[in-house]
């Protein structure tokens, strides 16, 4: 028996950011709904609608020894505050907070919600990916009282595979509509063009996304060094920290396409970024559900992107843009040469992505997961 009138949530994520660039809203939601909200993280940083801050001994990659203690920690604060409910996220996260909460589930009527935002086994993904992920999560799904996951193959999966109590299927975190809700004049637009060195008649491309090996931005390099040879007027925005200690950078020389490709590092003016370009794209390998692609549809551009997990929940082929097979620059090259030249096709793949977006808007999220965190809590 819980001793305590105060509703209690408990957010877990391996770090801070997490929880700050996804889950403010929805900790918004429980203090308005008079929960006391707490958050664990292995982490110091204040956090909006946050009552109290647990710091644990989180680790992300799942052969550190922290995470055990992190467990016991976890389990200990469990045991202390008899939470109703608790929403885990990222994949460490989750399987620490799962393994100290088994317990809790009988004892104190705890339901646990787990939100996938991508597994780490995939169509494609690495043999040890699946050999070290795929046990664990299939296993403490039996103690998962709601398994929400963000894609459709992730949903596929879980369903045939999993023994969650039960499982949905959630359009992401949600895309705030006021993030996007301001002008940006001509004049505005092209300062910002003269600002990166860009040219009033280039073409421009964003790929918003961190420099690393999973977004595979190596693909669109080698596509734009092809395309130099035919056209010079088509240039690639990359803002996102780099993963890659320079490497894309020193391949950009190589290929002699330095004046074609603006590292721009990190950015928190990518909707302004946006505003400036043409075109979308996406090289990614595999995503959970890319929220820059999202953000492209809410400006309204048309989007190239790989076939691979995620992308392919967002883009329908031919309509707000095009799905392509990971590395095929051939295929790539062409189809950026085919919206370079054809005006009347990308307006109509604006349109369409503004509509389509709109599932994903986070009015929309907000409301299927008041359904959610309402009915779990009904449950027996």
């Amino acid at each position: 028996m819980k001793i305590y009138n105060m509703k209690k949530v408990l957010f877990t994520a391996t770090v801070d950011s997490h929880i700050i660039q996804f889950h403010i809203p929805y900790l918004k939601w429980f203090k308005e709904e008079e929960y006391e909200v707490h958050v664990a993280t292995n982490g110091e940083e204040k956090i909006p609608f946050c009552d109290v801050k647990h710091t644990v001994s989180f680790e992300r990659s799942p052969l550190k020894f922290n995470n055990l203690k992190a467990v016991i920690q976890l389990k200990k604060i469990i045991d202390k505050e008899k939470f109703d409910i608790i929403h885990c996220h990222t994949p460490m996260g989750a399987v620490v907070t799962r393994l100290a909460d088994i317990q809790a589930r009988r004892k104190y009527g705890t339901k646990v919600i787990y939100t996938a935002h991508g597994f780490h086994f995939f169509k494609g993904a690495s043999v040890l990916n699946w050999i070290l992920f795929y046990p664990v999560e299939k296993i403490l799904s039996k103690y998962t009282d709601c398994l929400i996951t963000i894609n459709q193959e992730d949903y596929n999966l879980a369903k045939n595979k999993f023994y969650m109590k039960r499982l949905e299927l959630v359009n992401g975190v949600g895309i705030d509509r006021d993030k996007f809700n301001f002008e940006m004049s001509q004049q505005e637009q092209q300062e910002l063009r003269e600002q990166l060195e860009i040219k009033k008649n280039d073409f421009v491309m964003i790929y918003a996304a961190e420099l690393s090996k999973r977004k595979n931005q190596s693909m669109l390099l080698n596509t734009l060094k092809m395309i130099k040879e035919e056209n010079n007027n088509i240039k690639l925005l990359l803002p996102g920290k780099d993963s890659m200690n320079g490497k894309y950078q020193n391949m950009a020389k190589q290929l002699n396409i330095e004046e074609q490709v603006k590292f721009l590092g990190y950015r928190n003016d990518i909707p302004k970024l946006m505003k400036i370009s043409n075109l979308a794209v996406s090289t990614a390998k595999q995503e959970g559900l890319p929220v820059n692609l999202m953000e492209a549809m809410m400006i309204g551009l048309p989007i190239i992107a790989t076939d691979c997990r995620g992308n392919r929940d967002l883009i329908e082929n031919g309509k707000n843009g095009y799905i392509i097979k990971i590395n095929d620059i051939d295929d790539m090259k062409k189809k950026i040469l085919d919206l370079y030249k054809n005006n009347k096709i990308r307006e109509r793949m604006k349109k369409n992505s503004k509509k389509l977006v709109k599932p994903y808007l986070l009015e929309e999220i907000i409301v299927q997961m008041d359904n959610i965190y309402k009915e779990i809590e009904k449950e027996d």
